[in-house]
């Protein structure tokens, strides 16, 4: 009986250090691939059409004025509506707004102030609530946690004119705006999420549409239903997409790399914000989601190291060095260090520990509410679990 047990540990040991391997030969593979996409491309000439900038709002994030002050510092020649919208009247965020009027006297920038609820997804409710008021034809959703660089609305509104192209998205790096685990945070998003996304995009195994910025013609928008089509759904951004594909267009992943600012202040707050997006992929792409786990080599090697040590430490070594590799470059594309890198064991496990807890999940909290996951990304508000 023993006999057998060492021999299932051993062969599952070896299991784990195989997969390992995989994955560090993939992150080779994904780091290669994200340091040639933001390879240096000449900037596309200044525009004249006309662009509403949506920021649906919620809270007072740290740097919420200077994010959304470089969405108005752009190369562009054309006129610019920056249209932010909150749901309460007591919102602080409508400080940042008011500021960031007086800072810019000459740029259009509206204030929509409606509570009116439109589904379970409140930042839809919010859209919802600002699509009568968007001003020009060229309509770009962002989150209001992105900042940009000055080239964000040139090198949007070329993309936009590709051929067959019915919304531009853009990749985003990470940036530690409140302490360390807000710096950890960051750092999940530069080292593993954006050299996978760009992998799969580039590779067309995947078709992201993400909130960091989703540009898109009215006209587009009015085709797939408007805002409300999304309002029970918690992947909105990605939902948004398929529904710009169902169209027949393409969903163009634009070579520049914006940023997102991390703003959890602990790790509870890591936790649910983690948990909550890894159960929504899962939902959404399942069988994509669980062959993840290959992109976590280091915590695979780290569990192989009981069952077999010497090929265990082998991987172990081989994984940290090529994660290092792809969080250097990582750094290097978005031209800041996202955490320090001895942040990177911790990060790497923390996960896949995020990974495993995402599988059995079935409700999440967000912005106060608790949430009821359904099938392909819906929700509804969960009755039987108070917010926190």
């Amino acid at each position: 009986m023993i006999g057998a047990w060492a021999f299932v540990a051993g062969g599952f040991g070896w299991a784990l250090a195989g997969l390992s391997l995989t994955g560090t030969l993939y992150m080779v593979v994904a780091g290669r691939t994200l340091r040639r996409f933001y390879a240096h491309r000449p900037v596309p000439a200044p525009r004249r059409e006309g662009v509403t900038l949506i920021k649906p709002l919620y809270g007072a994030e740290p740097r919420l004025e200077d994010n959304l002050a470089s969405f108005l510092t752009q190369h562009h020649r054309g006129p610019v509506q920056l249209l932010c919208g909150v749901q309460r009247a007591d919102d602080p965020a409508i400080a940042a707004v008011e500021a960031l009027q007086h800072r810019f006297p000459q740029a259009r920038i509206d204030l929509v102030i409606d509570p009116a609820p439109h589904g379970a997804n409140l930042k839809i409710a919010n859209l919802i609530n600002l699509q009568p008021h968007i001003a020009h034809d060229t309509v770009v959703l962002s989150d209001s946690d992105m900042a940009v660089g000055p080239a964000y609305l040139a090198t949007l509104l070329a993309a936009l004119d590709r051929p067959g192209v019915g919304a531009v998205t853009l990749a985003y790096c990470g940036r530690g705006d409140a302490g360390f685990w807000s710096r950890v945070a960051a750092a999940g998003l530069s080292w593993q999420f954006l050299p996978g996304a760009v992998f799969g995009a580039v590779g067309g195994m995947a078709r992201p549409c993400m909130g960091s910025t989703i540009a898109l013609r009215r006209e587009t928008l009015l085709k797939i239903g408007g805002f409300a089509r999304f309002a029970d759904v918690l992947a909105d951004d990605y939902a948004l997409g398929e529904a710009v594909a169902g169209l027949g267009l393409g969903v163009e992943l634009a070579a520049l790399l914006v940023t997102h600012a991390s703003t959890e202040p602990d790790f509870a707050a890591l936790w649910r914000h983690e948990l909550r997006w890894g159960a929504t992929v899962r939902d959404l792409v399942p069988v994509s989601y669980l062959l993840g786990v290959i992109a976590m080599p280091l915590p695979l090697a780290l569990l192989a190291l009981p069952l077999q040590p010497r090929a265990a430490l082998i991987c172990v070594a081989l994984a940290l060095v090529v994660r290092c590799g792809v969080a250097i470059v990582a750094d290097r594309v978005q031209g800041a260090r996202t955490a320090p890198l001895w942040t990177l064991p911790l990060r790497d496990c923390l996960t896949f520990v995020v990974f495993c807890a995402s599988l059995t999940v079935r409700s999440v909290d967000w912005r106060g509410a608790s949430l009821k996951l359904h099938a392909q990304g819906r929700i509804s508000a969960n009755p039987e679990i108070p917010a926190s």
